[in-house]
């Protein structure tokens, strides 16, 4: 018996599982479909608007909000309010230590390379569990729109992500309950939206200038059959309308003499949200006038343009850098396509027009463009437009086996073939000689539910210290799917590599089972895997302190020792236990302690090294 879905929303015949374009922001996100007349169009729910703040608030009885409502909360609450957490995806501490002013939330310095987490509402996040809890509120919100299941999506990235953290966003899909057929470059989206790279005829060479609220990036892409080449990208991911809010408040400041009140985070949120309301009237007035409380809030257009000239310029030298990179002179740009709320504001768009002697694409909305284009890309996966040629794909993804038998993805499902990428690996033993590469494939977070491939040992690695050596390990699938995995330690050279045929003996239906499988229990692997992660994290942390005390035995007191001693022993216990917010704040609280005798010593060891010697 044949089997119909209708579209209560739209009362029309569903053919098949409707696929939707997805922008994570770092301010705000959307999610956008193709509508039965097959044009993009972006979701808003109920009137609560196409645009749903990337902020995700955590109640003091445990629940979750996300959007609109828990943005209220950014001046009231701000330790349990997370914002921007895309700029924290795949990053680990030291990558964003420098601008950790900006977060009003705890980040958690674990001293470590591995992905931050945020400590907020009691528990230990990781920026892949927040990502997720705002793709899950646009999943939601599609699903009562469209009146339909939506489970799967094409979701957008920067250009110039790199492998951790477009892997970081599949996995943030993923637990969001979605199936993510790509990961697209967010300016090729944006010029799909303007129909641009739709012909395959069509050869150009076009400029994205991307400003956001929080990030500026401009990428240069060269376009011929249909295929999108990120020629240069350059911009600055801490750069954006929030540096033109500022740039308000900071007038406002010194207008009114705040200087001594700026240490009230309630104050500082209100000007925030007043400066970031004066920047939009200013895009259609000369003048803004308001209050805060009793505070006078005025500025003029004029005065604003003069105030944010230097970082419009910043974004302009970001352009001549892209085109240098490019090796391309300004004449050979042929579209330059406008995207992000900021470029609404006057000066940005008169300054990118006069830099590229050109009229700029601006007509579709600069906060949607971006999503209308991911819908458009979903069309095409989906074999909606039977002119536009599909390269092919990758039916399943491909990794290795990391510490806890977790599946470490290379090569994601549905990356075009042929195809290569690579990571960077480090022994977790002093001494290591050896290191085990089992090659992978599938969709599941634990090796074990999926197939293996390949195993081949990298032997001969010289005896350093754990975390000093650095094993690249490249994966390259040929057009043929041969699959060439190469593991090489850079210090030493030592090299080893074996051929493997990813999909062979696998039919459809194995395929297929094997993806329904992994989107069934996306929400158990993820939680299995962040508990493997912490266990891992928190037995090397075991084996670093105990290891430190041994070698320093001389230069720690017996208070300190038997202190640390205590602390490793709740370390331990709450390995034992299997709670992964337990493990992260024994780690917490084990670092935090450790950490001014471990300076400590390494001052003196430094002060030794450079006795009676000259710095010139």
């Amino acid at each position: 018996m044949a089997t119909v879905s209708i579209n209560l929303a739209t009362g029309s015949v569903q053919k098949e599982e409707i696929i939707v374009g997805i922008d994570l922001g770092t301010t705000n996100s959307l999610v956008a479909f193709i509508n039965p007349d097959g044009n993009p169009q972006v979701i808003n729910d109920t009137g609560k608007g196409v645009l749903v703040p990337s902020v995700v608030h955590f109640q003091p009885d445990g629940s979750v909000i996300v959007g609109n409502e828990a943005k209220e909360h950014l001046i009231t609450d701000t330790q349990n309010t997370i914002f921007s957490v895309k700029r924290l995806l795949g990053r680990s501490f030291d990558d964003i230590k420098a601008h950790s002013e900006l977060f009003s939330y705890k980040i958690i310095d674990d001293d470590s390379e591995s992905m931050v987490k945020i400590n907020a509402g009691g528990r230990y996040y990781t920026p892949i569990e927040l990502s997720a809890m705002v793709l899950k509120e646009l999943k939601d919100r599609a699903e009562h729109a469209l009146k339909t299941a939506v489970n799967r999506a094409v979701i957008t990235v920067p250009a110039y992500f790199n492998d951790s953290q477009r892997q970081a966003t599949r996995d943030a899909g993923k637990l969001a309950g979605l199936d993510v057929l790509r990961i697209v470059n967010e300016p090729t989206a944006a010029s799909l939206a303007y129909g641009i790279g739709l012909d395959p005829e069509e050869e150009k060479t076009i400029a994205v200038y991307d400003l956001g609220g929080g990030t500026f990036d401009v990428s240069v892409l060269k376009i011929q059959n249909g295929i999108f080449e990120v020629l240069a990208t350059n911009g600055d991911t801490f750069l954006g309308g929030d540096d033109f809010d500022q740039a308000i408040v900071n007038y406002w400041i010194e207008a009114n003499q705040l200087q001594n009140r700026m240490n009230d985070d309630t104050l500082r949120q209100a000007l925030r949200l007043k400066a970031e309301e004066a920047k939009k009237a200013l895009t259609t007035q000369n003048l803004f006038n308001d209050f805060v409380g009793e505070i006078p809030c005025a500025i003029t257009r004029m005065k604003f343009e003069e105030l944010i000239s230097a970082k419009v310029e910043q974004t302009i030298q970001s352009c001549r850098n892209a085109l240098a990179d490019a090796n391309l002179n300004i004449s050979d740009i042929q579209e330059v396509v406008m995207v992000g709320g900021s470029t609404r504001t006057p000066l940005v768009k008169r300054k990118v027009s006069e830099f590229f002697a050109q009229e700029v694409h601006d007509k579709i909305n600069p906060d949607e463009v971006v999503a209308l284009g991911a819908a458009i890309q979903s069309d095409i996966l989906a074999g909606n437009r039977k002119d536009i040629l599909l390269l092919d794909v990758t039916p399943l993804s491909l990794g290795i086996e990391t510490m806890g038998g977790l599946m470490d993805v290379i090569i994601p499902r549905n990356a075009k073939v042929p195809s290569k990428a690579g990571r960077q690996y480090t022994t977790s033993i002093d001494g290591q000689a050896n290191m085990k590469i089992s090659v992978y494939q599938g969709e599941r977070d634990l090796v074990k539910e999926n197939r293996k491939l390949a195993e081949f040992d990298l032997k001969g690695i010289p005896g350093m210290p754990a975390g000093f050596p650095k094993v690249d390990i490249n994966f390259r699938l040929n057009a043929d799917g041969i699959l060439t995995v190469e593991a090489v330690e850079l210090r030493s050279g030592v090299k080893q590599k074996v051929e493997v045929k990813p999909t062979y003996g696998l039919t459809d239906e194995e395929v297929e089972k094997m993806l329904i499988d992994s989107i069934q229990n996306a929400k158990e692997d993820v939680s299995r895997r962040m508990l493997i992660e912490s266990r891992t994290e928190g037995e090397q942390m075991v084996y670093t302190v105990e290891r430190f005390l041994q070698k320093n035995k001389d230069q720690v007191s017996e208070q300190e020792t038997l202190d640390t001693q205590k602390l490793l022993d709740a370390l331990k216990a709450a390995l034992v236990s299997g709670d992964k917010d337990l493990i992260h704040k024994s780690i917490d609280e084990l670092n935090e302690f450790t950490r001014p005798f471990a300076e400590r010593l390494m001052n003196v060891a430094i002060g030794t090294a450079m006795k009676g010697r000259r710095v010139e």
